[in-house]
């Protein structure tokens, strides 16, 4: 026990206790009835399909990010194209091109220099009407691949501007209750039966475990820093010989069945399960692994797809950065979250990236927002390579390795608290609103625009009076419910049985809510909702 008590005092098992990097109980000997029910009624996580999260924390500007370019209560429409309002967006709006925007072309600035690391106008999305921040040109071969949906008009009843509250909604699954203290990806990985009997289910790379995994039944897991994930930090090989032997010592102690000692001592039991796991996984990126194949800047030389240096950022200088700067960290975390998907039996990872509270200083085509779009637009591009290059079935495994996943079987999804108003404050930035936007991609998903047109079921209505101020004259009014959205990712793609589903997200069980449904109905504070997008 003393060689434990050296792991706590590095700090290793305190986060394993505070934040879930200890693992799902597997050995528990009295499976609650939860897990019970969800192993018989044989649903999630036996058709080895994963899903990637990546929250956008601070309220992404949607209306920057996904871009009614045929609006006239955001532009001046002239023939084809247009300018921004100077009553509207004057120093953040995004130009539109010398182009017709009501085209059905889906622009593609991705290759030749000029093209992909100058452009600097809004880029036609392909549906006539919604185009994409030049700083999202990576996603363009998704949508040209029709494997990513963007969607918009997102948000849910009676919206909470507050950041905290928000994000509690977002991944809790039940808006305006903050007494639910369990999120949407715990509740399915304990209704999948798995949490009580595999190693690894929920992952998270971040600071802390996001609620979205969190719960007191079970444990899932976070890793802070995978890079420095190193056998309970003891010299290797040695060290890490006398910690398995500690760590196998203490599990053989009975513990008194009372305050939660179980899942204390659960957690003893599989941490050298969790070890072995990442142990066999090489965080680390290597100098001939994880690259494009494309040469996307005309050098004739491929990128790294997850740069966490300036050396291995895009073509290596400024004016061939793929992400900003600051990118690093979450690149890092990015490419942790697929390199567990891919290679251990987790089923749902992800991350966060913060920033996205852009009241002062916002910038149009460049500055703080441009920036954070760029890490978004070519971190699912370089998942999409990933999982085509290096997943299973994939051009280029590398050897050595297991692939558990191809891209068929990936999802990846965003998500943030709420969108951004309309018009610009008067610190430059944008103040918090309502409706916000979606990116949904992965080999299965049915891409497309969604709920950014005026021919959307629930149209997009345009002008002074639209969509854009249809929420006390400054908001943009939702159209769809996020939770639409997770549910039909948590029910078609992860495989929940329908009663799953109602207990995983509660709203699905109430069909006032009208989130299951698949044209236009009234939610509940009245407002016409799509109910669930034909993404999958």
């Amino acid at each position: 026990m003393n060689q434990l008590n050296i792991i706590t005092r590095r700090g290793f098992m305190d986060r394993s206790f505070k934040l879930g990097l200890g693992v799902a109980l597997s050995t528990l000997l009295d499976i609650p009835l939860v897990v019970r029910r969800a192993l018989a009624e044989n649903g999630i996580g036996l058709n080895g399909k994963k899903v990637l999260f990546i929250f956008l924390r601070g309220a992404n500007d949607s209306i920057n990010a996904v871009i009614p370019s045929r609006d006239s209560g955001l532009y001046s429409l002239s023939g084809n194209s247009g300018t921004v309002r100077t009553d509207v967006r004057p120093n953040i709006g995004i130009p539109l091109d010398a182009i017709d925007y009501s085209s059905s072309t889906i622009d593609s600035p991705v290759a030749g220099a000029g093209a992909t690391f100058a452009y600097s106008n809004a880029i036609r999305a392909g549906n006539g009407f919604a185009a994409l921040h030049p700083s999202l040109k990576f996603l363009c071969p998704g949508l040209l691949a029709n494997d990513l949906a963007v969607l918009h008009r997102v948000g849910y009843p009676n919206q909470s501007r507050s950041h905290f509250d928000s994000q509690r909604y977002w991944e809790n699954g039940s808006p305006n209750n903050n007494g639910v203290q369990e999120g949407i990806f715990y509740r399915a990985m304990v209704e999948s039966g798995l949490a009580a009997t595999a190693p690894l289910t929920g992952v998270s790379f971040q600071s802390a475990l996001p609620l979205l995994l969190r719960g007191s039944g079970v444990a899932m897991t976070n890793l802070a820093d995978p890079t420095r994930y190193d056998l309970l930090g003891v010299p290797y090989p040695t060290g890490e010989a006398k910690a398995d032997a500690a760590l196998a010592a203490a599990n053989n102690f009975t513990f008194p069945h009372k305050q939660q000692r179980d899942l204390l001592a659960s957690q003893y039991r599989n941490l050298s399960q969790t070890l072995d796991l990442f142990g066999g996984i090489d965080f680390v990126e290597q100098d001939a692994q994880l690259v494009d194949d494309a040469s996307t800047d005309g050098s004739g030389s491929a990128y790294r797809l997850f740069p966490t240096a300036n050396g291995t950022n895009g073509g290596g200088t400024a004016t061939k950065y793929v992400v900003d700067t600051g990118a690093y960290s979450f690149m890092k975390n990015v490419r942790a979250a697929a390199l567990v998907l891919n290679q251990t039996d987790a089923i749902v990872s992800g991350t966060e990236v913060g920033g996205w509270d852009t009241h002062n200083n916002q910038g149009s085509t460049s500055g703080t927002h441009a920036n954070l779009l760029s890490r978004v637009g070519w971190a699912m591009y370089a998942l999409r390579k990933y999982f085509l290059r290096y997943g299973k079935g994939g051009t280029n495994v590398i050897p050595g390795t297991n692939p558990k996943v191809g891209w068929n079987d990936v999802i990846v999804v965003t998500m943030s608290e709420f969108g951004r108003t309309t018009k610009q404050n008067d610190s430059l930035g944008t103040d918090h609103a309502e409706a916000g936007c979606m990116f949904v991609a992965g080999g299965s998903v049915n891409g497309g625009i969604y709920g950014c047109s005026p021919s959307d079921a629930v149209p997009w209505l345009t002008g002074d009076t639209g969509s854009l101020y249809g929420v006390q004259s400054r908001y943009l009014k939702r159209a769809y419910d996020y939770r639409s959205v997770l549910g039909k990712i948590i029910r078609d793609h992860l495989g929940a049985t329908p009663g799953q589903l109602g207990r995983i997200i509660p709203g699905y069980a109430n069909p006032a809510e009208n989130l299951g449904v698949t044209s236009p109905a009234a939610a509940l504070d009245g407002t016409q909702i799509m109910g669930e997008p034909a993404i999958i």
